[in-house]
């Protein structure tokens, strides 16, 4: 899928659940139990969400038991580390030759759902093989993992040559065939969230409106909700929210400025590589279309002034570029509801949003209909 960039700062914080109804669970419970071949201290297992350490325990003759609760039943990673200190963490690594901050996580490690009532994992040697055993969401869980697992393999012996949009388009059929089948079960909502960014509201919003009302009641179905109002702002079809930012000489821009053309905004920061890197397609696409009607109008969400003007030198982009260097608190990222960047809107000459995460090295040819 495609790369994108965001701080958890932007996301927010895995568990930071709206306020849910007096009637609803604020917690789940879960035991989370098993045997790891004989391992003894130093080794530990740790149960992790994300970049987030939720347990861990010493294992002893193999055997070990971790026990809490959680927001919602959800996905995790159960870890095992042999020399007992978790590996996982954020580290700068070589991408294409620039330096960049990601997260890096441990090899030996098993996916499985929370849910109340116990989940237990035996191995004769390390997580990665073990089986794992629980109640009816992990059983649901199983059954669309197993799905996927189909289509990586035939994505896999396709190769490098493969249709990657096919094989992308197959992955949401099998995430909205699932979500449909099984309404009632909180492995749906875990699918919906985890939704690629770019997922257009006219696929969430069905698929939301698809789950049973307890689901949609819950904290997470109500936070989910609240997501899927602001996306409705800035849907297809919805009147461009104005703003004003200055440009890097401090004349002030404001969308309604471009009243009359085609104008994509695009979000990027000087810090997100797989912003850069689509800066070459961007180009491509402004040339081919600037005597069209055609603007590009590029919002960054940096803080820092010289790394701003230095990226914009460095990857000459000739457009105007905007900031107000309040890096995630961008004005217009948050009247957009900007969620991950690169992402951009295509804005007509009324001032409608007619396109939504125009991306790739077909931009050119995704801007075709609406610039003839």
């Amino acid at each position: 899928m495609r790369n994108s960039c965001l701080p958890l700062a932007l996301l927010g914080p895995a568990f930071a659940w709206a306020q849910p109804p007096a009637s609803a669970p604020t917690s789940y419970p879960y035991q989370l139990r098993g045997q790891l071949g004989t391992f003894n201290a130093p080794a530990k297992v740790y149960l992790v969400r994300g970049d987030q350490r939720l347990d861990s325990a010493t294992l002893q003759h193999g055997h070990f038991e971790l026990q809490g609760t959680t927001p919602q039943p959800l996905t995790v990673s159960l870890v095992l580390e042999r020399q007992g200190r978790l590996q996982d963490g954020w580290r700068e690594q070589l991408v294409g030759g620039e330096k960049v901050t990601m997260y890096v996580e441990s090899a030996d490690r098993i996916r499985l759902f929370l849910e109340p009532g116990p989940v237990v994992v035996t191995s004769p040697d390390s997580v990665h093989n073990a089986r794992v055993q629980g109640g009816p969401l992990t059983a649901d869980y199983q059954q669309h993992q197993a799905a996927l697992k189909l289509l990586n393999d035939k994505r896999a012996k396709a190769g490098p040559k493969g249709d990657f949009k096919a094989f992308r388009d197959e992955i949401a059929q099998a995430d909205k065939a699932f979500i449909k089948a099984h309404p009632a079960s909180w492995v749906s909502v875990e699918i919906l969230q985890q939704l690629p960014l770019y997922t257009p509201y006219s696929e969430t919003a069905p698929l939301y409106a698809a789950l049973s009302p307890a689901l949609r009641h819950s904290p997470a179905g109500q936070q989910y909700g609240q997501r899927l109002a602001k996306q409705k702002a800035t849907a297809i079809g919805a009147q461009a929210p104005d703003f004003v930012l200055p440009t890097p000489a401090g004349r002030p821009v404001s969308l309604a400025d471009y009243r009359g053309k085609y104008v994509l905004l695009d979000f990027w920061a000087s810090w997100c590589h797989p912003c850069r890197a689509e800066h070459p397609q961007l180009l491509q696409a402004y040339t081919a279309y600037k005597n069209r009607n055609f603007e590009v109008l590029s919002i960054s969400l940096d803080e820092g002034r010289a790394k701003w003007l230095q990226a914009i030198a460095d990857d000459q982009l000739p457009w105007t570029q905007v900031a107000d260097l309040r890096g995630l608190q961008n004005e217009a990222a948050q009247r957009y509801n900007v969620q991950g960047i690169p992402q951009n809107f295509l804005v007509d000459p009324t001032g409608k949003i007619v396109a939504v995460n125009l991306h790739g090295d077909d931009l050119v040819t995704q801007l075709a209909p609406y610039l003839k």
